[in-house]
C-alpha cells in the first residue's frame, strides 16, 4: 500500500531524482513489513502442537446446562464446554449454571468436577 502511495505523490509531485528514491525507499519498507509478518505468522504458528480430539477436552473449563446428579450411571447431564454441548457425569451434585472442569472423557460423555472458588 506504501509503495502504491508513494507512486502517485512520486508522478504528481516530485522531480525525476527525488521520484526514483522515494518509490524505493517506499518499496523497501513494504518489502521489510511483508517480511516481519512472514516471520511474526510463522513463529506464532510454532508455539504448540494444536490442540485436537479427546485430550484437549481434558482441564478444560465450561458450565453445567442442567442440574448433575451423581450415583446414577445412566443419568447424563449436559454441559457446554468451548462452545460445544456434550452429556456429563459427575461425582458429586452440580448446580445448573455452576462452572464445571472436565477430568475424563468416556466416549461422548465428559466425567467432569466442579470449579470450586478459591
Amino acid at each position: 500500500m506504501l509503495t502504491i502511495i508513494a507512486l502517485v505523490v512520486a508522478v504528481l509531485f516530485l522531480a525525476a531524482p527525488w521520484s526514483f528514491l522515494l518509490v524505493a525507499v517506499a518499496a523497501l519498507v513494504d518489502i521489510g513489513e511483508l517480511g516481519a509478518f512472514v516471520w511474526w505468522s510463522r513463529r506464532r504458528r510454532r508455539r504448540g502442537p494444536p490442540e485436537v480430539g479427546v485430550e484437549a477436552l481434558v482441564g478444560r473449563r465450561g458450565t453445567a446446562l442442567a442440574r448433575l446428579t451423581p450415583g446414577i450411571p445412566e443419568a447424563v447431564g449436559q454441559v457446554r464446554v468451548g462452545g460445544e454441548i456434550w452429556g456429563a457425569r459427575t461425582a458429586v451434585a452440580i448446580e445448573r449454571g455452576s462452572s464445571i472442569v472436565v477430568r475424563r472423557v468416556d466416549g461422548l460423555v465428559l466425567e467432569v468436577d466442579p470449579v470450586w472458588p478459591g
